[in-house]
């Protein structure tokens, strides 16, 4: 393709973003602005016009689906001999490459996994832990490393320390990680980005012929990048300056497990010549959904404001819904999904989004009960969790002991017997995830018929698991939003925008909140023509719920927002 035939069909600021192609560039494009499609013309245009040597660009993101998916565009364009690649990749790729001849020997193997080593160091400390423990430290690992974070200096960081450890066993199994994996000669992901950053910096050779290999970069969701990442781009650099950089502040979603935003929005202040460049016209979305989205993001440093294009038709107004429980608002959203296939619409055009794993249970059993197919994206279906076939096992065999004992004492001595307490675990991650799947197996109980005897309650768990295997083709999507980013659809519907949910309970302070915020944010952008929100003012244990405090922000822009009944949290800010 030609390097003029590149800019057909973009519009003004996609153009002006793909004809810049020397110095340092900041694209801030918003959800559904056509970002990629600009990156990928931008580089397409360079190695056309004679500007880029396909060979001397390295596009960077952060996963390998993307990666793909960068490389597929660019073939199609004309370009097939640019590097698209993930941070890791790249930096894997050059440790194998210059570490025979720098450190001497092979490079050291890749841990495959952090929990199973853990559990190792855990035995040699004689902690006995739980597999839920062991993967919340090793995203604690993850953590401190992306952030560079000292072992030493955990404490002041203001992470939750994994439930089951103290601040000095957590330290010391940290340690006792970083032992082990020395012995055995290893390097885990993050130490992958140390290790390479560390070679650029100190072996003048390394640096030179790396720099010498790239020499125009483009960063793609830059809004994601962490601080060792971040060093290992600016290691790669040097004192170039061919660098552009792309994301959205408002989609920031990852400070968990690192990610900053403050280098896309520092970017000018770090290159004071650099152009800036806005991609706001929104193509994805209907205006009404737009205008919704640009509420709820009003004020927010960096946010853009979603404009549709020209001449874009209407579309319905977003709804906003109440329901009296977590299984009222699953069963009506299920037969609202079957009333809209029954009309013609594809399953695989719609998708149900929520803010934990948990919430999947209702869902999957009323779309199973109304015969809806449906697919389970980035996280393993209900019944398919360990937590969850362990505690069904325990359960089977309190059957065949053939207890009397009444059928909700059986099953919460069985949870407590396998971790479930009455209070949920306060930080977030695996032993919060698994907490939420024993807690709605009790759930289930609360439902069961007055009688129920725990060979019944057993028996309609099972019938629960056989009936669940739906087709994954053609299939309404379930996921949560974290898991959905990057993806749309035509109909969305976001359930539980409730305040414990979203925002979430452990979210405390303003930086928490507000990144709450952008979750809600991405949601409601996934959808392309019809958007629906809802929430339960009762929880399954009881107790009495609050709509979200952001639902008041959207005003008349959701259908039923702005009714102080249904909106009682709307005097919170955040």
């Amino acid at each position: 393709m030609s390097g003029v035939g590149l800019l057909d069909g973009l519009d003004d600021a996609q153009r002006e973003a793909v004809v810049e192609l020397r110095g340092p560039v900041r694209i801030l494009a918003g959800a559904g602005t056509g970002k990629t499609r600009t990156i990928t013309h931008r580089i397409a245009h360079g190695v056309a016009t004679g500007t880029y040597a396909p060979n001397r660009v390295l596009a960077l993101t952060f996963t390998s689906r993307a990666a793909a998916e960068l490389r597929a565009r660019l073939r199609a364009l004309g370009a097939p001999g640019v590097a698209a690649r993930t941070f890791h990749a790249a930096a894997l790729s050059q440790l194998n490459y210059f570490w025979p001849n720098t450190i001497g020997g092979a490079t050291p193997g890749l841990v495959d996994n952090k929990a199973r080593l853990l559990g190792h160091a855990a035995e040699r400390l004689k902690l006995k832990l739980d597999t839920a423990t062991l993967r919340d430290t090793a995203a604690a690992i993850e953590w401190r490393k992306v952030s560079g974070v000292a072992i030493d200096a955990m404490g002041r960081s203001g992470r939750a320390v994994p439930e089951g450890l103290t601040l000095e066993q957590l330290q010391e199994l940290m340690r006792g990680y970083e032992t082990l994996k020395d012995e055995r000669r290893q390097m885990d992901f993050e130490d992958v980005i140390v290790a390479c950053t560390g070679m650029i910096l100190q072996e003048a050779s390394v640096a030179f012929q790396v720099r010498e290999q790239f020499r125009f970069f483009v960063v793609d969701e830059y809004q994601d990048v962490s601080p060792i990442q971040q060093a290992l781009l600016e290691a790669w650099l040097g004192e170039r300056r061919d660098l552009c950089v792309v994301g959205d502040a408002s989609q920031t979603i990852y400070s968990f497990t690192g990610a900053r935003s403050d280098y896309l929005l520092g970017f000018g202040q770090r290159f004071p010549d650099a152009q800036q460049i806005r991609l706001e016209t929104n193509y994805r979305s209907t205006p009404q959904i737009s205008e919704a989205a640009n509420a709820l993001m009003h004020g927010r440093p960096g946010a853009l404001s979603l404009h549709p294009p020209v001449g874009a038709p209407a579309g319905p107004t977003p709804i906003l819904r109440s329901f009296s429980s977590d299984r009222a608002e699953a069963t009506a959203i299920a037969t609202r999904i079957a009333s809209l296939l029954e009309l013609g619409e594809q399953p695989e055009s719609i998708a149900v989004l929520y803010r934990v794993h948990a919430q999947s249970a209702e869902l999957e059993a009323a779309l199973g009960d109304a015969g809806v197919p449906y697919t389970v994206h980035g996280a393993s279906r209900f019944f398919e969790r360990a937590e969850v076939k362990q505690a069904m096992m325990s359960i089977r065999a309190a059957a065949v002991a053939g207890t009397e004992e009444p059928l909700f004492k059986v099953v919460s001595d069985v949870l407590r017997s396998l971790g479930w307490t009455v209070q949920a675990p306060e930080a977030p991650g695996a032993a919060r995830d698994r907490w939420e799947s024993w807690n709605t197996i009790l759930d289930l109980v609360d439902r069961a018929a007055e009688g129920t005897t725990v060979a019944e309650f057993a028996a309609e768990l099972a019938h629960r698991q056989s009936t669940q295997h739906e087709p994954t083709l053609r299939a309404v999507t379930l996921g949560t939003i974290h898991s959905v980013k990057g993806l749309e659809w035509d109909r969305v519907f976001v359930v539980g925008v409730a305040e414990g949910l979203l925002p979430i309970s452990y979210a405390t302070g303003f930086d928490a909140v507000d990144e709450e915020r952008r979750l809600l944010y991405v949601a409601i952008t996934r959808a392309r023509r019809a958007l629906a929100l809802s929430w339960a003012r009762t929880s399954s244990q009881r107790r009495q719920r609050e709509a979200s405090r952001f639902l008041a922000e959207l005003g008349t822009r959701i259908e039923g927002a702005t009714s102080p009944e249904r909106v009682p949290g709307s005097r919170r800010r955040a």
